[in-house]
């Protein structure tokens, strides 16, 4: 049987370009694990694949419990006219804050890095119509699994747990 390579051709390219675009995100979870903070970034893309703004978690950096890497990509980003052609992009799956942003605002699409530590609101953007792509990135889930174990209380702060 002959493959179609024209179909995994552009299968493939479009798994690389989500890889892509968590890199990006991913280099912001890094950089706020530097800063001290919570390692989950994210980035905010068009509907043509240009990045709109890349952000991080930096709660513990800004002494503001609203700043999640959603939200901080998605502030960055300025004013759409419309998020329904948009993609955020996360190292790991959003949770309750950040996926009612993403409901409220009509993000079309999801790129999650990982969802084994913490699998937040996904089933629920599932359930809404939203794309959600998991990539089950090692590099993100290890990462924050290296903070959490670090950092226990910081990561329970986090995600609203006692």
């Amino acid at each position: 049987m002959q493959r179609d390579h024209t179909m995994s051709t552009g299968i493939d390219e479009v798994a690389q370009a989500h890889r892509n675009m968590l890199e990006i995100a991913l280099a912001e979870a890094r950089t706020g694990r530097s800063e001290g903070g919570v390692p989950i970034g994210a980035a905010l893309y068009d509907g043509a694949g240009h990045l709109l703004a890349s952000g991080r978690n930096r709660r513990v950096q800004q002494n503001d419990p609203s700043i999640h890497g959603e939200t901080d990509a998605f502030r960055r980003a300025g004013r759409q006219q419309s998020y329904r052609d948009t993609t955020m992009v996360t190292t790991l799956a959003p949770c309750w804050y950040c996926s009612g942003l993403i409901r409220q605002f009509g993000i079309g699409t999801v790129i999650i890095g990982e969802s084994r530590t913490f699998a937040g609101g996904i089933d629920w953007l599932r359930s809404l119509g939203i794309k959600v792509i998991d990539l089950d990135s090692e590099p993100c889930r290890l990462l924050i699994e290296a903070f959490i174990r670090d950092n226990p209380a910081i990561w329970n702060e986090d995600i609203g747990e006692l």
